[in-house]
């Protein structure tokens, strides 16, 4: 069985798909909110 050795295995697509779920995600949040502010203001 081979050794583990720290630091070795290629994450590239790992943090690529992590990057792209935190930029959905913030981008999703700040619609949400928008829409939030939209709704209180025409609703007022």
């Amino acid at each position: 069985m081979a050794e583990h050795k720290h630091g070795e295995m290629n994450i590239d697509v790992q943090e690529k798909t992590f990057n792209g779920f935190i930029t959905w995600s913030t981008r999703v949040a700040l619609f949400s909110i928008a829409a939030l502010i939209f709704m209180a203001l025409v609703n007022s």
